[in-house]
């Protein structure tokens, strides 16, 4: 593993956990702390799962404007620059990996925080905890993926409120909504996100792979390209030894052991 100074990486069996670590300003993300999450994911090794989490009391309070109050007022140009070089090809990069990721929300997920969040295959809340499109209370407009992912998540209607209007959608909102996965008492969220993602990398991985870019290109693709495309995902996934032992077990009347090749 890297050295890091923003965030956390450790290694159980097959699971990648990321812990964003700064609890002092909430887990607030700078261009540095966006860098070494890139870092950490290009460097996946092995790893069949990542579970992303926050130290502290917060998931991830969102950009670090404190701490570049400069850039803040400074115009566009640094903020698009910023975007282009850091955020973007980070939250794209963890959108895109080709093993289940699982974030777990404590606290909030503000800003370009939401949208790390939500850039996971699962995302699991504590009651506690919240998703904020703070962007209007400051005179901009949502980034890190979020004008994307959100009406694909939960409709034009809640997108639209969520970015025009910056309410906070709680735990058990977000999860009827369909923002997440599913909410869970403050006291169960890291075993039942542990539990999960443990689950997740004990699958047949490079079939789970295929279901992300499946479901991912299916959001934009027609559906004689998302029969192709799930052809193709077939035809990858049947060559892996995990399906073999799938058929195996199945016929044997017994659980399938995945080792993820």
């Amino acid at each position: 593993m890297s050295d890091f100074e923003m965030i956390k990486t450790t290694r159980d069996g097959p699971v990648l956990t990321i812990t964003l670590n700064r609890p002092e300003r909430l887990n607030a993300c700078p261009p540095q702390m966006a860098d070494e999450i890139f870092t950490a994911i290009r460097d996946l090794g092995d790893a069949r799962a990542v579970l992303m989490r926050g130290e502290g009391r917060a998931f991830c309070s969102g950009a670090d404007l404190a701490a570049n109050a400069e850039m803040s007022v400074s115009g566009g140009d640094r903020a698009f620059a910023s975007l282009s070089q850091h955020y973007n090809p980070m939250v794209q990069a963890l959108a895109a990996l080709p093993v289940p990721v699982v974030s777990m929300v404590q606290g909030p997920a503000a800003g370009v925080g939401c949208s790390i969040a939500l850039a996971a295959d699962f995302v699991l809340s504590g009651k506690s905890g919240y998703f904020l499109q703070a962007f209007v209370n400051i005179g901009l407009v949502p980034d890190g993926g979020s004008s994307w992912m959100l009406p694909r998540l939960i409709g034009t209607a809640q997108a639209t409120r969520m970015m025009m209007l910056g309410e906070k959608i709680h735990g058990e909102e977000a999860e009827r909504i369909g923002l997440i996965y599913k909410c869970v008492e403050d006291d169960a969220l890291a075993s039942e996100a542990e539990a999960l993602v443990n689950k997740l990398a004990n699958g047949p991985t490079v079939a789970l792979g295929q279901m992300k870019r499946t479901l991912r290109d299916g959001l934009q693709a027609d559906f004689p390209a998302t029969l192709a495309s799930e052809a193709n995902g077939q035809r990858i996934a049947g060559s892996t030894q995990d399906a073999v032992e799938g058929a195996m077990a199945f016929l044997q009347k017994r659980k399938a052991e995945f080792k993820g090749a």
